[in-house]
């Protein structure tokens, strides 16, 4: 007979898991002595080290509870159990994949893993707009988005864009519009879900759509922003 301390030692366990498997229903209290001690027998250590074992393997408590005293159907236990490792496996090969391409290209470890291999260049800012991006917009639209970043642009647009003083006179920045408008309906005509981001969202609309503005927002300066808007006004206009 055995204390829960020794039967945690004789099971290369703790002690606290002993009492949360009490706890749960996995494991039978023991008899208590008159002086409320408990006492544990061989019977209480031959289920504590299955428990270990059927838990080391990978079966969740909850089917271990299931089961009861025995091991139930053993080919469908073996069936749950090979299916959850396959399932294993696959999920952490691709994490494997995704976090080959993140360090290939300098990568933030918690950036979103379909931008992975465009993360060249992209500033914190960018890959906070990325990924309240990613988790907004459906697979297809991020797909569509990762695509369109991955392809070349005007550099001389893109870089006087993005060097565009919060001061900058209305004169640059309508022509700078006028440049923005082109580049941005040839990716609308391409991707029409574009026009109106927030109509493709999967989560609540409006709170996901006003998440997508708001990151965008935050994103760039005053003038980039007036800049952006006179495009869409452009564009709206010759439609």
């Amino acid at each position: 007979m055995w204390s829960t301390r020794q039967l945690a030692e004789l099971a290369g366990t703790t002690v606290k898991t002993v009492r949360h498997y009490h706890r749960i229903g996995v494991l039978d209290l023991p008899e208590r002595t008159p002086n409320g001690y408990k006492q544990y027998h061989v019977a209480h250590l031959v289920r504590l080290l299955r428990i270990k074992r059927l838990t080391d393997i990978g079966l969740p408590l909850a089917q271990i509870r299931a089961m009861g005293g025995d091991d139930g159907d053993p080919d469908e236990t073996f069936r749950a159990l090979d299916a959850k490792l396959a399932e294993t496996i696959e999920r952490l090969q691709r994490i494997r994949g995704e976090l080959a391409v993140l360090h290939e290209h300098g990568a933030p470890l918690d950036s979103p893993a379909p931008f992975g291999s465009v993360a060249d260049g992209l500033s914190e800012q960018d890959w906070a707009v990325l990924t309240v991006c990613s988790s907004a917009l459906p697979d297809h639209a991020v797909d569509d988005l990762r695509r369109l970043m991955a392809e070349p642009t005007d550099p001389v647009t893109d870089e006087e864009f993005d060097r565009l003083p919060e001061d900058a006179d209305d004169a640059t920045i309508t022509s700078l519009a006028g440049r923005l408008a082109e580049s941005i309906q040839r990716s609308h005509d391409r991707f029409p879900w574009m026009k109106d981001p927030r109509s493709e969202v999967t989560r609540v609309r409006e709170l996901a759509g006003a998440a997508i503005g708001s990151a965008v927002v935050e994103r760039f300066n005053t003038a980039q922003l007036k800049a952006l808007a006179l495009a869409h006004a452009q564009m709206q206009a010759q439609n």
